[in-house]
């Protein structure tokens, strides 16, 4: 990839999914954080750490008078080595843009969230700011929710309600998802649930496609039970979607409808379409 601006220096080229979730992420900070942007959400999973990176490229001038808010630990502590300025949605509730990674999207932007079991401060942090972006590596890129992610929508429940919580997913008369199980910590580590960062449980719970094709009907279901903290369902919040290709290309997709995909050999900073 060609030099992108005279302050920032590529590091080594990276190549398969890593270099796709690069591109993406750097496509993305090149585009949508601006000098003028302060305050900015910094969400979780494997792509954020390259959009710290850029930020950081972007040099200690353009970042002194920023503030930056993390979604959970991984966001905080790439923040803080990354040198930049932590801050707390308590000091700052209205955000400029927030930058989020994704577990699926789908064309209409419909995000599922929460593989990371962040969803609730994820999604605080995007409703907080002007603009939410995603970003992400081709294969979160589908036609359907479910069909790339196949572990469920992350469902953020209160520990005392999640039996009964399962009961209803569970029956074909309340809530009728097609599995949904309470999520194990992986095996070697501690034993039980998975905690929140807010202490809080999730269960990972499976819909049907049909009921995959209207997204929100899912989400105000599952918020309307009691017991239920977040659901792992984005729906009309996400402007653009950066998805990094195998073939060393972006594929951006907005909320208008529109598609652009931005060619390998291209410059990436100046984008040729500036859209903040």
């Amino acid at each position: 990839m060609a030099s992108l601006s005279s302050n920032i220096v590529d590091p080594a080229p990276l190549s398969g999914i890593e270099g796709a979730k690069r591109l993406a992420a750097w496509t993305a900070v090149d585009r949508h954080i601006k000098p003028e942007h302060k305050i900015i959400g910094i969400g979780s999973g494997s792509t954020v750490p390259y959009v710290v990176e850029r930020i950081v490229a972007q040099g200690k001038e353009v970042n002194k008078d920023r503030v930056f808010l993390p979604t959970g630990f991984q966001s905080k502590e790439l923040i803080v080595k990354g040198g930049l300025t932590l801050a707390d949605i308590d000091q700052y509730t209205e955000l400029d843009v927030t930058i989020d990674g994704a577990d699926e999207v789908d064309p209409e932007l419909n995000c599922i969230k929460g593989g990371g079991a962040c969803q609730l401060r994820e999604k605080v942090l995007a409703e907080a700011a002007e603009t939410f972006i995603v970003v992400a590596d081709y294969r979160k890129n589908s036609h359907l929710l479910g069909t790339a992610w196949k572990q469920g929508v992350p469902i953020e429940v209160s520990p005392f309600a999640y039996a009964p919580l399962l009961n209803a997913l569970l029956s074909p008369n309340k809530l009728g998802a097609k599995s949904a199980k309470l999520r194990m910590s992986p095996s070697g580590g501690k034993a039980g649930p998975v905690v929140t960062d807010n202490g809080n449980f999730v269960i990972d719970a499976v819909f049907s496609e049909s009921e995959y094709k209207n997204p929100k009907e899912i989400l105000v279901k599952l918020k309307l039970v009691t017991g239920v903290v977040e659901v792992g369902l984005f729906c009309g919040m996400a402007k653009v979607a950066y998805f990094g290709n195998e073939d060393g290309s972006v594929t951006a997709l907005f909320a208008s409808g529109r598609t652009e995909l931005i060619g390998k050999s291209e410059e990436i900073l100046p984008a040729k379409a500036q859209e903040n």
